[in-house]
C-alpha cells in the first residue's frame, strides 16, 4: 500500500514538474513574442517574428502575428510614399504660383504710375489685396513642405524661453491690436533655458499666437512655467471640442476663422515641437482654447 502511494506521488510530482516546465515555456514564448512585435511595429524592418519554442499554439499566435505585420508594413510605406508625393507636390504647385504671382506683382506696381479714376484706384487696391493673400498662402505651403520633409530634427543652441516669447509677442503687436487683443503675460523671474532652434521655436510661439488671434473672442492668456510648459489660452465661443481637436491636422480651417488661411499654421507647429523632443496639444474647456507646448 504504501509503495503504491509513493509510486501515485511520484506521478504527481512528475507530472507537476512537466506543467512548471510547459508554463516557463509559454511564458518564455509570449516574452519573445511581445518583445519581437513591439520592436517591429517600432521600426521600419521586414524581420518577422521568429520563434525557439515548437508549441504549435504559440507558432500560431506568431504566424497570425506575422500576417498582421505584413500588412501594417505595407500600409506603412503606402502612407509613407503617399505623404511624401503630397509633400512634393506642394512644393512644386508653391514655387509654379511664385511666378505669376510675381508677374502679377509687378504689372500693378506699374498701373500705380498711371492715371487712374477713382474706381479704378479701388479695384486695384482689391486686386493687389488678394494677390497679397495669395503670395501669403503660398510661402505658408513652401514653408509647410520644407518644415515636414526635416527627418534629422533642427540644429540646437542654448535659447531663453522668455526671450523668444518675448519677442514673439511684440512681431505680432499690430495684429492683437488690430483685433483689440491685450494680452496677459505671465513669465517666471528666472530664465528657462533649452537646447533648442531659435528660429523654430519662433515660428511655433508667432502660429499658436497667430492662431489665437484668428479664434479669440478678444482675449489672450500666456503663461510660461519653469519646466519649460508654455500654454496660450483665450476664449473662443464660437468653436466646440471637436473643431478644437482637429486644429493640428493639415489643411484643417474652421469657417469662423478669418479668410486666408491654408490650416498649416498649427501643422507646422507640431512638425516643428516634436523635431525637437517637445509636445503640443489642444483642449477645448469652458469655451476656451488651451493650446500647451512643452520643451522637458
Amino acid at each position: 500500500m504504501v509503495f503504491w502511494l509513493c509510486c501515485l506521488i511520484s506521478i504527481v510530482i512528475i507530472i507537476i514538474a512537466i506543467l512548471v516546465i510547459k508554463i516557463h515555456l509559454l511564458r518564455k514564448s509570449a516574452d519573445e513574442i511581445s518583445d519581437a512585435f513591439s520592436d517591429r511595429v517600432a521600426s521600419d524592418t521586414n524581420i518577422l517574428i521568429d520563434l525557439s519554442s515548437r508549441d504549435r499554439h504559440m507558432q500560431n499566435l506568431a504566424d497570425n502575428m506575422n500576417r498582421e505585420l505584413k500588412k501594417l508594413q505595407s500600409d506603412r510605406h503606402r502612407y509613407q510614399q503617399g505623404d511624401t508625393e503630397l509633400k512634393n507636390a506642394v512644393t512644386n504647385i508653391s514655387h509654379d504660383l511664385r511666378t505669376p504671382l510675381t508677374a502679377i506683382c509687378g504689372y500693378l506696381d506699374m498701373l500705380d504710375k498711371e492715371d487712374q479714376n477713382e474706381n479704378t484706384k479701388r479695384y486695384l487696391k482689391i486686386i493687389r489685396g488678394r494677390t497679397e493673400i495669395m503670395k501669403q498662402l503660398t510661402e505658408e505651403l513652401f514653408r509647410y513642405s520644407v518644415f515636414t520633409s526635416v527627418s534629422n530634427g533642427t540644429p540646437s543652441e542654448p535659447v531663453i524661453l522668455n526671450s523668444i516669447l518675448e519677442e514673439s509677442i511684440s512681431a505680432l503687436y499690430t495684429s492683437l491690436r488690430q483685433s483689440r487683443i491685450t494680452p496677459s503675460i505671465v513669465m517666471p523671474d528666472v530664465k528657462v533655458s533649452r537646447m533648442l532652434n531659435r528660429n523654430a521655436v519662433s515660428r511655433i510661439f508667432g502660429n499658436i499666437i497667430s492662431n489665437a488671434v484668428k479664434y479669440s473672442d478678444g482675449d489672450l492668456e500666456i503663461i510660461l512655467e519653469e519646466t519649460g510648459r508654455i500654454t496660450f489660452a483665450n476664449h473662443a465661443e464660437k468653436l466646440d471640442e471637436i473643431q478644437v481637436g482637429r486644429l493640428f491636422d493639415r489643411f484643417y480651417t474652421v469657417e469662423t476663422a478669418s479668410s486666408g488661411s491654408t490650416g498649416l499654421g498649427l501643422s507646422i507647429a507640431r512638425a516643428l515641437t516634436e523635431q525637437m523632443g517637445g509636445s503640443i496639444t489642444a483642449e477645448y474647456k469652458d469655451g476656451m482654447i488651451l493650446v500647451h507646448v512643452h520643451f522637458p
